[in-house]
């Protein structure tokens, strides 16, 4: 079990001046990012110092109360009676919190308890509540609520000197959905916090820090270039780059013995292995792709066309760890591994339902036929599509995802598709790496390096382009083709396809499926299919 030392992931200096100044304030971050370990460590610290008598809860368990408020807030007051307990050896919140909630009821329970239990403390008294977007709506409010009506009478009556909430929403500007049938809720009752900090990810540095903890304990080493290439698939998303490497250490036969040094194509396995097996980190991801809030941000990225969006929508996949967007705005997909697993995740079941045929795509040289490949996917296109894309929640994208659902039966398990696309792009551009010999063999990765045999890569771009409303073919055309070339020239490859979708009303197949040669202003010959 390696870690960074906690309380350096965030700003210590700033937080306990914050407590120092008797604040209450926000700490946010994605899933699986430390949160927890972080508060531990920091409720650790406080009550090491001996200056405050500081407890970390969590008020996860009143999640299955859903909108029942009394079974939320009798939840939330019974978890922190046993951390009370647990932590500060003090059964009195425990003990009479029961008692407090007859008189006072769900409404004034946290309340009343706490003013009751902070009179009786000889220290000044840190709550860090963990979890808390667990909470639904009106037990939310309630507890939020409680803890703006405490805060304003600290002068008469002593209440926390500091309350952290800690969540994956950034409550500042959390929105309270308490009738689900109007289209807007009020702000936030919980308007006295002075800070919204939010927990980094992963540096590059940090990546080789936690792996050196690995090769010291074990002896096993880290090829070079191991780390950097981790840094650019997760970016640092610490969930990913934790489970990279015990996949890769402890996954992957082989690699189990401490002897071996790791490289990239160890880690290229792993992270074939965590996206094909769907770990919870990355399930829990997808099942918010199904959120119409989510959609909307999401489907323009992936087909990178510029649309007007909802500043709340882009807010919640930015706090969710989905979205990263740049000082200049720019959105995106957060890394490269979370690039890669969308498109398979929403095209999953049309995956399953086509057959194998990898084999027929192969010449005798072991090498990829492109002109095959996409001549048969004209005609699967041509015969499912309609019936395809009406079941897609994200169908204008549907097209895009058909087809990536096409080749991935063809590359699966042999090759590798690289996925570039983003916000304003106006196309998504895909670069399939096929793995071949010098004999002609074709060979799984799980198999290579063959032995006495040199390995090269055959190396394809496909470029995907929309083409709708009143555009012109010509137009998209001429622009696409430059495109491509680009593409083609920062892959260093000179075999490039250009696919455009024909989605303008009234177009026949006939006129929508055909296939010509064509070459760019640089000179490079691209196949353009239309589809």
């Amino acid at each position: 079990h390696y870690v960074l030392d906690p309380l350096h992931r965030w700003n210590l200096k700033q937080v306990l001046a914050l407590i120092a100044q008797r604040k209450y304030f926000l700490l946010h971050a994605p899933r699986q990012t430390g949160k927890t370990t972080c508060l531990r460590a920091l409720a650790d610290y406080l009550n090491q110092k001996g200056g405050y008598a500081c407890v970390h809860m969590s008020v996860e368990r009143a999640r299955t109360a859903g909108a029942d408020i009394d079974r939320g807030l009798r939840a939330v007051m019974a978890e922190l009676g046993r951390k009370v307990q647990v932590t500060l050896r003090d059964s009195w919140v425990r003990d009479n919190w029961p008692s407090v909630f007859e008189q006072e009821l769900a409404e004034g329970v946290l309340m009343g308890t706490l003013q009751q239990w902070c009179q009786r403390m000889e220290k000044p008294v840190i709550l860090l509540i963990d979890e808390i977007d667990s909470l639904a709506d009106v037990a939310l409010v309630s507890v939020l609520q409680q803890l703006r009506n405490g805060y304003g009478e600290r002068t008469d009556i002593p209440f926390p000197n500091t309350v952290v909430l800690c969540g994956m929403r950034d409550l500042r500007d959390y929105k309270i959905q308490l009738d689900k049938s109007k289209s807007s809720g009020g702000p936030s009752p919980f308007n006295i916090n002075s800070n919204s900090l939010r927990l980094g990810d992963f540096s590059q540095q940090d990546i080789g820090t936690l792996y050196r903890q690995h090769t010291n304990d074990t002896g096993q080493m880290f090829e070079p270039g191991v780390v950097e290439q981790v840094f650019a698939w997760t970016q640092g998303q610490p969930w990913l780059v934790n489970a990279l490497a015990y996949e890769a250490c402890f996954g992957i036969e082989g690699c189990v013995d401490s002897s071996k040094t790791i490289g990239i194509h160890d880690m290229q396995q792993a992270k074939e292995a965590l996206i094909k097996r769907r770990e919870t980190h990355i399930d829990q991801l997808l099942d918010k792709l199904r959120e119409p809030r989510v959609y909307r941000v999401v489907e323009p990225i992936l087909l990178g066309i510029n649309r007007p969006m909802s500043g709340q929508d882009v807010e919640y996949g930015v706090d969710l760890g989905l979205l990263k967007q740049a000082s200049n705005g720019a959105l995106s997909i957060a890394n490269p591994i979370y690039q890669e697993v969308i498109p398979r995740a929403l095209s999953w079941k049309f995956q399953t339902a086509l057959t194998p045929q990898r084999p027929v795509y192969i010449d005798r040289t072991g090498q990829l036929r492109m002109d095959w490949l996409l001549t048969e996917f004209q005609q699967f296109f041509r015969q499912n599509s309609d019936s395809w894309l009406d079941q897609f929640q994200y169908k204008e994208a549907g097209p895009h995802l058909i087809l990536q659902a096409f080749l991935q039966r063809v590359v699966n398990g042999g090759g590798i598709i690289h996925r570039e696309y983003a916000l304003g792009r106006g196309r998504t551009d895909l670069l399939i790496r096929w793995p071949i010999t010098t004999s002609g063999e074709h060979a799984l990765p799980e198999q290579l390096p063959l032995p006495g045999i040199i390995q090269s890569w055959q190396e394809v771009v496909l470029e995907l382009k929309l083409v709708h409303g009143h555009a012109s073919l010509d137009t998209v055309l001429a622009a696409s083709l430059e495109q491509t070339a680009q593409y083609m020239q920062d892959c260093g490859t000179s075999a490039g396809h250009l696919l455009l979708f024909d989605r303008r009303a009234g177009r026949s197949w006939d006129e929508r499926i055909w296939v010509k040669h064509e070459t760019a202003r640089n000179g490079q010959a691209i196949t353009v299919w239309g589809l």
